[in-house]
């Protein structure tokens, strides 16, 4: 079975999606129907803009979605998903991909994310942090510890989790995990604390967008973050959706799941091939590969 599979922020370079515009006309007409949706040329940035220029939440997310999605459409008769994921943005991605979703009240959806989720960072200073080499539990159990909020939000592949929150709290976290036998704590380069109770603002903000977003039957089931089980019911997909940007994102027990409901390959479709060397870190027997057009 095919599992098909959607990065997130993070996965963005210079030049992204180019490709896909000089190559097929009907992506050049989705890339500018985008320009017009957004009502700024996202196209001129993604193509010709800097690394920093990509590294605004309100460029970065949008421009990764529609490098994921309009891929997806041009796979052509080759696009046959047994199962879907995607990575916090990239789940947006994978229910366009199932048809859960239409392109544009996609796309307007992940706009309104990103702005949501920039301006919470901006309520409170926050950040995330890599750890590496040690158990999932023991690095819960040491942020648990911790006065201020810091939590696990991204469980990414055995021996690698990322922890998020307000800057002190995990600053003091990274302390602890370095002394008690973590092989890295590092702080990341990001805007905030993501898939934290600090994004508390922007959930509230993107629920209402959600709620009045047309939700389809999918061809296939998506697994999401937050419950990790492949999931068809519109109305469950929307609640997961809602609660993805407060609760972390669940990919190692996602691809588990993936892995014990029949996936025998899993195919990553948009920049890059960071979660294929997760799948793989998962298991190692998984078949991995990037979408080709």
């Amino acid at each position: 079975m095919k599992a098909y599979i959607f990065p997130g922020q993070g996965a963005q370079f210079t030049g992204i999606g180019l490709d896909l515009y000089e190559k097929f006309p009907e992506a050049q007409k989705l890339f500018e129907r985008a320009n017009e949706i957004l009502e700024f040329s996202i196209t001129d940035i993604m193509f010709e803009g800097s690394a920093e220029d990509l590294k605004q939440t309100k460029v970065t997310q949008p421009a990764i979605f529609l490098h994921s999605a309009i891929m997806s459409q041009m796979l052509g008769d080759n696009f046959k998903p047994d199962m879907v994921a995607g990575h916090s943005l990239g789940e947006i991605s994978a229910l366009v991909a199932n048809k859960t979703l239409e392109f544009e009240p996609a796309l307007k959806l992940v706009y309104k994310r990103a702005l949501a989720m920039q301006h919470a960072c901006e309520l409170q200073p926050s950040t995330m942090a890599a750890v590496l080499g040690m158990e999932d539990h023991l690095v819960e159990a040491i942020c648990a510890e911790v006065d201020g909020t810091v939590v696990a939000a991204n469980y990414n592949c055995p021996g690698q989790l990322v922890i998020s929150g307000d800057l002190a709290a995990v600053e003091k976290a990274c302390e602890l995990l370095k002394e008690r036998g973590a092989k890295r704590a590092m702080l990341l380069p990001v805007g905030g604390a993501f898939h934290s109770p600090l994004m508390e603002p922007a959930r509230k903000e993107l629920a209402e967008a959600i709620e009045a977003t047309t939700f389809n039957n999918p061809i296939c089931p998506i697994y999401q973050n937050v419950s990790t089980f492949g999931v068809t019911d519109p109305s469950e997909i929307k609640k997961n959706l809602v609660f993805q940007l407060t609760a972390p994102v669940k990919w190692t027990q996602s691809v588990q799941n993936m892995i014990a409901d029949g996936a025998t390959e899993f195919i990553e479709v948009g920049p890059g091939k960071v979660l294929q060397g997760l799948v793989r870190k998962i298991d190692r027997s998984a078949q991995t590969s990037s979408a080709e057009i």
